[in-house]
């Protein structure tokens, strides 16, 4: 009977809640877990866990919440060291956001991210744990964007701001390696347990410093990328609507007919011709004006020029007064022409 009853108590002692701690505890291992692994981030098994560890600091956030934990008008110092801790539970929630691989609802993600970390910075710049400046908020940040957008290109960059944001994330890179360095030193003590109150302690302000640091670079990166995200989804917008009605495009033609070349040309174009080859012979054979066209000269009018010439060799041979006067003036004429001189034939 006792038996019995141990065995029907088990299923009702697996189904208690889990304690606070140690759903912060699963949730960071398996940020830890994820961020250090070799494997694609896009992996099926690394999406699984990065959902089942936001899984877990969500809860441990609703029961913080009930629980009332933390109250803006106390100090640090009236914080107990075991509830320390608990301040990560939105910058773990962030960083686990950020690392979900989903395109379609990546703008949506990275706001959310963002809104973790900046309320994780709140909660730090209340308690004074480090000094730095808050960043914009969303509105502020939408609010800006609307205005470049609007104000048309931007404008030339500040060189001093831009030194400026130079040492700021120099200093910040100095800290955080200063604070990972110590952190190293006293993390073995704190996982075996051993550690006294003043070291665990300073475990989680030391952690807390350094996710400050991590918590304004990722707000800078995400800042970029919502601006980028924004512009494609308007693009995308501005594409998926109607384009205006296009031409159809013009058909391919053939110039078969007089007709049809006149009315593609019109009536005043320079090389359009006035009529056909057919035409152009008929009217010039009615005139008994043909060309040879190529056509070899018959032997008849070959010899003729040929006797033609001798003729006028022989009248000079024979010193014919008016043959000789015609060859000297043609000499004379060659002596200050050059050669081609009259000939327009060729000429544009």
């Amino acid at each position: 009977m006792a038996a019995a009853e141990s065995t029907s108590l088990s299923p009702n002692q697996a189904e208690e809640p889990p304690k606070l701690s140690d759903l912060l505890d699963r949730g960071w291992k398996l940020y830890e877990e994820v961020d250090t692994t070799n494997d694609p981030i896009a992996a099926t098994h690394i999406q699984v866990k990065i959902k089942r560890g936001i899984t877990q600091l969500e809860e441990a956030t609703r029961m913080v919440a009930q629980l009332d934990l933390f109250s803006r008008n106390e100090e640090l110092e009236e914080v107990t060291t075991t509830d320390l801790k608990y301040l990560m539970l939105p910058v773990l929630l962030g960083a686990l956001t950020m690392k979900q691989v989903n395109l379609a609802k990546r703008l949506e993600q990275v706001q959310i991210a963002r809104c973790y970390y900046l309320d994780f910075l709140k909660r730090c710049k209340e308690y004074n744990i480090s000094k730095f400046e808050l960043p914009k908020t969303n509105e502020n940040s939408a609010g800006t964007l609307e205005e470049e957008s609007a104000n048309g290109p931007p404008k030339p960059p500040d060189l001093i701001a831009m030194a400026t944001v130079r040492a700021a994330k120099i200093e910040r890179y100095t800290q955080r390696k200063n604070t990972e360095a110590k952190l190293s030193e006293i993390k073995a003590a704190v996982d075996s347990g051993q550690a006294d109150d003043e070291i665990v302690r300073d475990f989680y302000i030391l952690n807390l410093r350094k996710w400050i640091v991590v918590s304004l670079e990722e707000i800078e990166s995400i800042d970029q990328e919502m601006g980028i995200l924004t512009r494609m989804d308007v693009l995308k917008q501005s594409s998926a609507e109607p384009s205006q009605s296009k031409r159809p495009p013009m058909k391919p033609f053939i110039l078969t007919k007089d007709a049809v070349q006149a009315r593609v040309f019109g009536a005043g174009y320079p090389s359009l011709p006035t009529m056909s080859v057919d035409d152009w012979y008929e009217q010039h054979r009615k005139k008994n004006a043909l060309p040879d066209q190529g056509i070899p000269r018959s032997t008849e009018d070959v010899d003729a020029e040929e006797r033609e010439q001798e003729e006028k060799e022989k009248r000079v041979e024979n010193d014919d007064e008016e043959a000789l006067q015609k060859a000297r003036d043609w000499d004379n004429w060659k002596d200050t022409h050059q050669r081609g001189y009259g000939n327009r034939k060729n000429m544009g």
